[in-house]
This record gives C-alpha cells, structure tokens and sequence, in this order.
C-alpha cells in the first residue's frame, strides 16, 4: 500500500466502488437467470417481464458506470432474441 495520504484515501473509495459494482452485477446475473428460466420454461408473459426489467437494471449499469454501453447492449439484443423465439 502507499504511503502518500491522498492515495491511501484513493484506495478506499476504489474498494468502495469494487464492493458495490459487483454487487450490481450479481444482481445483473440473478436477473438474466430469470429471463433464461422464463425462456427454457416457455413462459413468453414471465420472459417478456423479466426481460423488461433487466433491460432497465443493465441501462441503470451503464449510467452508473459498472458496465460498458456496448456490453450491455449486446447482453440486452441477445435477451431479447432469446425471448422473442418463444
């Protein structure tokens, strides 16, 4: 660790951040999961649900920072091929 103070505070709001993006994206995980549940159950209305709100929590992502746009909009356009083959 450094010894110089503004990079000893640095470093803690890095942890910060590192804590809370990848609770966001074990959250984003949990989400998905639900859409492939709902895809490989048939359920077009629960897939169709899921996959809205997903499609938001991943746009959320993108603004705070924890996901690339790009990334995000591949996960979102392979979601909704996925829901839209039911």
């Amino acid at each position: 660790m450094a010894n110089i103070k503004s990079q000893k505070k640095r470093n803690l709001t890095n942890e910060k951040a590192r804590l809370r993006n990848n609770a966001y994206k074990s959250e984003l995980k949990t989400l998905v999961r639900r859409v492939d549940e709902a895809v490989s159950a048939s359920d077009k209305e629960t897939a169709q649900d899921a996959l809205r709100v997903v499609s938001r929590k991943l746009d959320k992502a993108v603004s705070k920072g924890v996901l690339h746009k790009n990334n995000a909009a591949n996960k979102k356009s392979g979601l909704a091929k996925l829901v839209a083959k039911i």
